[in-house]
C-alpha cells in the first residue's frame, strides 16, 4: 500500500511533496534580529531533504516582541536583508519549500536564551518593558507587562501586515502565525492573560478578536496564491484556561476568512500547566480540530517513529506532521522515512550520490532478489 505521508498535499498555489514539515525552532543566536552564518548552515542543512516544507524559527514583527535579545526578527531592512540571503541559499541548494513562523512573544520576554538559563530580564541594556492583553506578570519574578491600549494593538496588527509585505518581498511560501505557547496571540486567546474589559477580552468571541485581526491584517497583503497557517494551543493544560472547543470555534472563524491550515499543538500559557507528555500526546488534538471544523491541520510534538508519522496522517488524524527535535537528531529524517515506509522523498541535486537507489546493495527493500 502507498505511503500517505509521502503524498502531497496543495495549499492554494503551494504544492509540498509531502506531509513532513520541520518546525521552526528557535535558535537564539540573532543579532539585533538578524539571521547570520548559523542560520544559513542550519536552515540550508534542513532544506536538503528533512521534510517537504522547512521552517524559520518564531520571528518577531518588532523589538519589543522577542522572548531574548537573541531572537530573530522581521522589522528592518537588516533584519530583510539577512533573511533573504539565508532563503536564497537554500532556495539555490535545497529541494523544500519555505516558510517563516511570524510572531509576538508579548509577556513572555525579554529572558536569557535558555542556554543561559532562560530567566527573565529585569534591568540593564536588554531589559524592556514587555506588551500584552492585561498587565498580568507570566510568573513571579517576571516583569509585568503594560496593557496594550487599543492604540498598540492596531500599531502591533500594523507590523505584522509589514512583517509580511518582507517576507513576500525575500520569497518565501508560507506564513505560519504563532498563536501558541503562551505568546501574544495567546495571552488574547486565554481568559488566564486576558483580564480586558473592551472588546477584546471578555467573551471567547472576544478574546479570539487578536488572532483573527492579525490573520486578516496579514492575508490582506500576502498574495493571494501563497498560504497561510497559525499554530494554536489546543489546551492551556490549566482548569479555567483557553479550550479545545475553543480551539475548534477559531478554526472554523478563520476557515471562513481562508485560512489554509492550524498547526496544533497544546500549552505555555502558565506555569501551572500539567503536560501528560507521551508519543504523539497533542495529536487527538488536532483530529478533534480536523474533523469538527473541516480545516486542514498539523499536528507536532514527540514524533519520530516512521510509522508513527504514517498512522497519524493515514488515519486522518492531521493533514501533515511537524517534527522539530526528531529533525535536529536527523536531518534526513524524510529520506529514511521514504525508504522505511517504500516510497520517494526529494534529493538535493548535490546529494544525489548518496541515494539508495545508487546503492540498493544496502537497502534491503531495494536488492533485488537473486538468480
Amino acid at each position: 500500500m502507498a505511503s500517505v505521508l509521502f503524498t502531497p498535499i496543495t495549499m492554494r498555489g503551494l504544492t509540498l511533496p509531502n506531509r513532513i514539515v520541520v518546525s521552526p525552532m528557535c535558535q537564539y543566536n540573532s543579532t539585533n534580529g538578524s539571521a547570520n552564518d548559523w542560520h544559513l548552515m542550519w536552515l540550508g542543512n534542513m532544506a536538503l531533504g528533512a521534510a517537504g516544507l522547512v521552517m524559520t524559527e518564531m520571528t518577531n514583527v518588532n523589538p519589543q516582541g522577542r522572548i531574548s535579545p537573541k531572537c530573530a526578527g522581521m522589522w528592518s531592512d537588516e533584519n530583510e536583508a539577512a533573511l533573504k540571503r539565508v532563503h536564497d541559499f537554500c532556495r539555490q541548494y535545497g529541494v523544500a519549500k519555505l516558510g517563516v513562523q511570524l510572531a509576538h512573544a508579548g509577556r513572555k520576554g525579554p529572558t536569557t536564551p535558555p542556554g543561559a538559563g532562560g530567566k527573565p530580564i529585569l534591568e540593564g541594556p536588554d531589559a524592556w518593558t514587555p506588551e500584552a492583553p492585561s498587565a498580568i506578570p507570566y510568573d513571579t519574578g517576571w516583569p509585568t507587562p503594560h496593557a496594550m491600549s487599543k492604540d498598540d494593538i492596531k500599531r502591533v496588527l500594523g507590523e505584522f501586515a509589514a512583517s509580511a509585505k518582507r517576507l513576500d518581498r525575500i520569497g518565501y511560501d508560507v506564513i505560519e502565525l504563532h498563536g501558541a505557547h503562551g505568546y501574544l496571540a495567546h495571552q488574547f486567546l486565554s481568559p488566564l492573560s486576558n483580564r480586558r474589559t473592551d472588546e477584546y477580552g471578555g467573551s471567547s468571541e472576544n478574546r479570539m478578536r487578536f488572532a483573527i485581526e492579525m490573520y486578516e491584517a496579514v492575508r490582506a497583503v500576502w498574495p493571494e496564491q501563497k498560504p497561510i497557517g497559525m499554530r494554536v494551543s489546543a489546551t492551556d493544560w490549566v482548569d479555567g484556561g483557553w479550550t479545545p472547543e475553543e480551539t475548534v470555534i477559531l478554526a472554523k472563524e478563520l476557515k471562513k476568512r481562508g485560512m489554509d491550515y492550524m498547526d496544533v499543538t497544546t500549552g505555555g500559557l502558565h506555569p501551572a500547566q500539567k503536560i501528560p507528555l507521551a508519543p504523539g500526546y497533542q495529536v487527538p488534538f488536532s483530529e478533534k480540530v480536523k474533523k469538527e471544523s473541516g480545516l486542514t491541520t498539523m499536528t507536532v510534538g514527540l514524533i519520530a517513529g516512521y510509522q508513527q508519522a504514517e498512522d497519524i496522517v493515514a488515519s486522518g488524524q492531521a493533514d501533515m506532521i511537524a517534527i522539530g527535535r526528531a529533525a535536529i537528531y536527523d536531518p534526513r529524517w524524510a529520506w529514511h522515512a521514504a525508504e522505511e515506509l517504500g516510497a520517494e522523498a526529494p534529493f538535493a541535486p548535490k546529494t544525489m550520490a548518496g541515494h539508495p537507489k545508487l546503492r540498493p546493495q544496502l537497502f534491503p527493500k531495494r536488492a533485488q532478489p537473486a538468480g
